[in-house]
């Protein structure tokens, strides 16, 4: 099992690189007008003391939370740094979520402060309203604002400030809800602190280095891979305030990133949607899901480095499984992040032998290494654990080398005439298509066969489309007969959550809806 023999809180974490790299940059921003602010650590770390003051004083005190719907913006990093100092902890929620679900976070965490913009305060607010929380203190914000002149209250002295515990609560990150009730998934001080400490040894992080951030921070991903492993090392983060698919290269080139983090679908669009650029610095670049091997090649002639595959949950902290920089394989999650302690078991529980496929099980210290549980439910916090192991419901086999390949959730299996078929080998094929930018397979209920792949195709050139026909033709090619896409869709683009992740769910209703 995964365990740290000195771990430490993410607040001592911020304050020690304060301490050694206070004259270093910390933080660049550029707002969507493309005016640039800079803060060294030193300057941000005054910027976090009067965020501190101003959410102390309207209650925010150690053990309460502070709500966040806000897009990417130095508040945001401001208040989750302030409310870590606080001995508090955020609630971040998806800052374009409509009313119910910000209600139901709200509802849910009982948060003393929240934090919207100004320009979409009447959603917020009808939250506010439908959670029956006419108390809750509310600042609206500019999220282009880089002065934080609205947290004018005393600055919080050295001396008021409380200091946390490694298993203190600091946040509750909700799961995006693509299949039922969103979880609370409950991350500690010391779960902050582990990230950044895993995450810079698997990028080999030095503090000359720079992250892009253009994935949301609400998600786990930036704070988890970038900004806290940038806090760790006294690196600096060049943050964006949202993703731009044609500007991912420029931006990277523009601020001299030299690390960033994606997932395939973000690459998918930068390929469709942008091009190389000149003056990249970039050495390293962690994405999340499996791309094409063209695509791959691709995206790494333009980034000037062959990006590395991750695995990670919300749940799991850091990325347990890390492709590594010598030889990076595309469709290969890696093997076993140091610090971190992960298996491949049957449904019994024993470990499976190299090219058996089988369930990814996390093992670690809950609160420490893995995540503290999921919010006010003791009993699926108990269910998602088996002797010690986290179940991530994700399936790999792993080869000899200890090299893991991603083979889909346990639910991307269908069962077709009573023979398993992988949803991801048929997306896969289809993806490998040259005129294919991305597919989504789901199943469709079947009186013969129980049950039926279908497919959804987004063209890489939709003036070039393939035809049905072709797309069939390839499958037919390629995959035994169960496996093929009894109907292929071709659509525009996947539904989508912010963070990208496929709306399935959609796509089953839609299949459904259309079965003859």
């Amino acid at each position: 099992m995964s365990t740290w023999a000195e771990p430490v809180s993410f607040a001592s974490a911020w304050d020690r690189a304060v301490s050694g790299r206070a004259d270093e940059t910390f933080l660049i921003f550029e707002t969507p007008s493309g005016d640039v602010s800079r803060w060294s650590y030193g300057d941000f770390d005054e910027a976090v003391d009067r965020v501190a003051g101003t959410l102390a004083a309207l209650g925010a005190e150690p053990g309460a939370a502070v709500h966040l719907a806000l897009t990417n913006s130095p508040t945001f990093v401001a208040v989750w740094l302030a409310a870590s100092r606080l001995g508090a902890w955020i609630v971040p929620s998806d800052p374009m979520g409509r009313a119910p679900e910000l209600a139901g976070h709200i509802d849910r965490t009982r948060p003393a402060v929240g934090l919207c913009a100004g320009a979409r305060a009447g959603t917020y607010r009808a939250a506010v309203a439908d959670a029956g929380r006419s108390d809750l203190s509310v600042i609206e914000i500019d999220e282009a604002d880089t002065t934080l002149a609205l947290f004018d209250a005393p600055p919080l002295a050295a001396a008021e400030r409380p200091e946390p515990g490694l298993s203190d609560r600091a946040a509750v990150m909700f799961t995006s809800g693509t299949t039922g009730r969103p979880k609370g998934v409950e991350v500690t001080q010391a779960n902050y602190a582990f990230a950044g400490k895993v995450m810079a040894t698997a990028a080999g992080l030095a503090p000359d280095d720079r992250q892009l951030v253009v994935l949301p921070l609400f998600h786990a991903n930036a704070q988890y891979y970038s900004f806290a492993s940038a806090i760790w090392t006294g690196a600096s983060v060049a943050l964006m305030p949202a993703f731009s698919a044609s500007g991912f290269l420029p931006a990277a080139a523009r601020h001299s990133a030299t690390c960033a983090s994606l997932f395939a679908a973000p690459i998918r669009m930068i390929l469709a949607r942008g091009g190389p650029v000149g003056d990249l610095r970039l050495r390293h670049c962690w994405y999340a899901q499996n791309i094409a091997a063209d695509q791959y090649s691709t995206v790494a002639r333009w980034f000037g480095c062959r990006p590395r595959q991750l695995y990670g949950m919300t749940e799991t902290i850091p990325a347990v499984l890390t492709d590594e920089s010598a030889d990076p394989h595309h469709t290969s999650m890696g093997r076993v992040s140091v610090g971190c302690a992960v298996d491949v078991q049957d449904a019994a529980g024993y470990s499976v032998e190299p090219g058996v496929v089988g369930e990814v099980v996390v093992g670690g210290e809950p609160g420490v290494t893995l995540f503290a549980g999921y919010l006010d439910a003791p009993d699926i916090t108990a269910a998602s654990f088996r002797d010690g192991w986290f179940l991530t419901g994700d399936r790999a086999p792993r080869d000899d080398t200890g090299r893991h390949y991603f083979d889909g959730r346990r639910s991307d299996v269908l069962k077709v005439s009573g023979e398993n078929v992988s949803i991801v080998e048929v997306e896969s094929t289809l993806a490998e298509h040259p005129a294919v930018l991305e597919a989504a397979v789901v199943g469709r209920p079947d009186e013969i066969r129980d049950e039926v792949p279908v497919a959804f195709v987004v063209a890489a050139d939709p003036s070039a489309a393939p035809s049905v026909s072709e797309l069939d033709a390839w499958c037919t090619e390629r995959l035994a007969k169960a496996k093929r896409p009894v109907a292929i869709t071709l659509i525009d683009e996947l539904p989508r959550t912010s963070v990208g992740k496929i709306r399935k769910f959609l796509l089953t209703e839609r299949a459904a809806a259309a079965s003859p």
